[in-house]
């Protein structure tokens, strides 16, 4: 495991350094004298590291230092990012106008992108911050009768850690509330992967799980709980933990835990598999064979990531709903995202007799930015 982690991290630093290299060159040949101080110099070369410094400080401390390093860094390799696109837009610009015999000053065509990407990180940062609540309606053959008009939260890929952390998962969880749903589904990356308070961050899903109770005091605003519960299944970032570290928390919080189990849901079939034991298809079909789906009911699977669709599909699952794609959060993150994933890497879509719902999710990782995609939750009413 140590030496996989030290091979990835060797190479996302080089890709770091690569970029930065990059945006440094293109600061020297198109601002000349300012761009090529050695104050940039230095600044990109320290720059480059940090995110992977704080990455690593980050997955063993969550003091307060340690989590605005963390979120600094983030918010950099955001910046960082759209300065090496429009890095590439200078040259293509620049070229494209000798060609055409303009005479644009270097200078003012860098201005000019490096300004609009400034303001694009800005927007993308604000953008990132707001939860919206997205709703699709869902028909699902053989409906049990007292599932007709209900309502299902989804909520993905919080991320929960050093840029989002205690006050966020509790403005999300009051959403979540009073959006009033019959059940939560959190499909996974809950955590970000870094070192955080456990205990801390499930305390607001105990809130909502126990609202009403007359043994539990209210914290801010009151909240309704989902009288059908709330149920969890784990990404690849719980991954970078063992379970004793993140579960019992959320277990003594009054979350299900669903795993790689089917369970009877008022007379839905809800199956929940880890994102780790889907990971080998082998595994995967074993683990949804032994669940003896009935075929002439309807089911949910909830799996993080919209992937093993074939196996899902051949199993007899109605509807997955997964996350983790984020969209690619950003350019070009999403023209990367959408290559990869498809028509899978947002909304509802068809696979065969299976449908599929993959969320944007709620929160980010790595940059704290979205442009072109949005945080959300969904709220799923069945048909």
């Amino acid at each position: 495991m140590r030496s996989r982690l030290l091979i990835i991290v060797s190479i996302v630093q080089g890709i770091l350094f690569l970029g930065h290299g990059f945006i440094y060159a293109t600061a020297v040949c198109f601002w000349g004298g300012v761009g090529s101080s050695w104050a940039i110099w230095l600044a990109l070369g320290l720059l480059s590291v940090s995110f992977v410094l704080a990455s690593l400080v980050g997955w063993y401390s969550h003091t307060a230092l340690a989590r605005m390093f963390y979120a600094l860094a983030a918010v950099w390799l955001g910046f960082a990012g759209l300065f090496l696109v429009v890095s590439v837009l200078c040259w293509v610009t620049y070229v494209a106008a000798t060609l055409m015999k303009l005479d644009w000053p270097r200078h003012i065509i860098a201005d000019v992108l490096f300004g609009a990407a400034v303001v694009a990180g800005l927007y993308g940062l604000l953008n990132a911050a707001v939860v919206r609540v997205a709703r699709i309606s869902v028909t699902l053959a053989n409906l049990p009768q007292q599932w007709r008009g209900r309502t299902a939260a989804l909520v993905s890929d919080l991320h929960l850690g050093h840029v989002r952390n205690g006050r966020f998962v509790r403005r999300v969880v009051q959403k979540l509330s009073a959006l009033q749903p019959d059940v939560v589904f959190i499909a996974g990356d809950l955590y970000d992967g870094v070192a955080a308070d456990f205990e801390r961050l499930a305390k607001p899903w105990q809130e909502l799980i126990s609202a009403g109770a007359a043994n539990v005091p209210e914290a801010g605003p009151r909240m309704t709980a989902p009288p059908l519960g709330v149920y969890y299944i784990a990404g690849n970032h719980e991954e970078f933990y063992s379970h004793a570290e993140y579960l019992p928390p959320l277990e003594r919080s009054g979350i299900h835990v669903l795993n790689n189990e089917k369970i009877e849901l008022d007379g839905m079939q809800l199956l929940g598999v880890h994102y780790r034991d889907a990971a080998i298809p082998a595994r995967y079909q074993t683990l949804l064979q032994a669940m003896n789906l009935d075929r002439s009911r309807p089911s949910i699977l909830l799996l993080h990531a919209p992937v093993r669709l074939p196996v899902s599909e051949a199993a007899g699952v109605s509807l997955q709903l997964s996350g983790h794609t984020h969209g690619g959060q950003f350019f070009p993150g999403t023209w990367v995202a959408r290559r990869v994933w498809g028509k899978f890497n947002h909304g509802l879509q068809s696979f065969g007799k299976l449908m599929v719902f993959v969320t944007y999710g709620a929160g980010t990782w790595g940059p704290p930015m979205r442009i072109g995609t949005s945080s959300e939750v969904v709220l799923i009413k069945f048909e």
